[in-house]
């Protein structure tokens, strides 16, 4: 439990100082955030009940942070799409959880990137005024969104490589730590 309040604390600090301080010098590290890899390896590695809790509620609690710091509203209708594609990475975690090799965790990773940028780009064309409610205006938000900004596609860039970093840094953790844990195991029964 302790290390998964940890991986909560580790993943609102990332989520909020990258987002504050995502301007000027840091405009390149947009979206490169840990939240859809703890979805999904959360999903594989932890207990259900936090598997599903965990990224949701480090979504929320950096969304209430950088919300407040941008003077944006809490509540848009545009964050249903980025909770449901995020709960979806947890659903990804959960039909990989009995044979999480790298190679199915790494896919479902991309999978996961891919859903989330369609999903999220997808909301946000239907909830902006700015997008043509056409086809056209669709692919605008796929491709380049919004006049000012970072083509939306710099921001599928940054989730899809920080996806697939975070998940194979908590894998090889895991790994890690199961080989540190097996030895030290096997030793305390050999003394029991």
């Amino acid at each position: 439990m302790l290390v998964s309040l940890l991986l909560l604390l580790i993943a609102v600090t990332y989520r909020v100082v990258l987002g504050i301080t995502g301007s000027g010098q840091m405009d390149g590290w947009h979206n490169f955030s840990p939240l859809a890899a703890i979805a999904l390896c959360g999903a594989i590695y932890l207990p259900r009940r936090l598997a599903i809790a965990l990224p949701l509620v480090a979504l929320f609690i950096s969304d209430i942070f950088l919300n407040a710091h941008y003077a944006a509203p809490l509540l848009t209708i545009e964050i249903l799409p980025r909770y449901f594609a995020l709960g979806l990475c947890v659903a990804l975690g959960l039909a990989v959880r009995r044979q999480a090799a790298l190679p199915l965790v790494l896919g479902a990773s991309v999978v996961g990137s891919v859903a989330f940028y369609v999903i999220t780009n997808t909301g946000s064309w239907l909830a902006e005024p700015m997008y043509a409610k056409t086809a056209a205006g669709w692919w605008q938000a796929l491709v380049t969104g919004l006049p000012g900004y970072p083509p939306t596609l710099a921001f599928f860039r940054n989730s899809l490589l920080s996806d697939l970093f975070f998940t194979a840094l908590f894998v090889g953790c895991m790994a890690v730590s199961r080989k540190v844990e097996a030895p030290a195991a096997v030793k305390a029964h050999e003394l029991a």
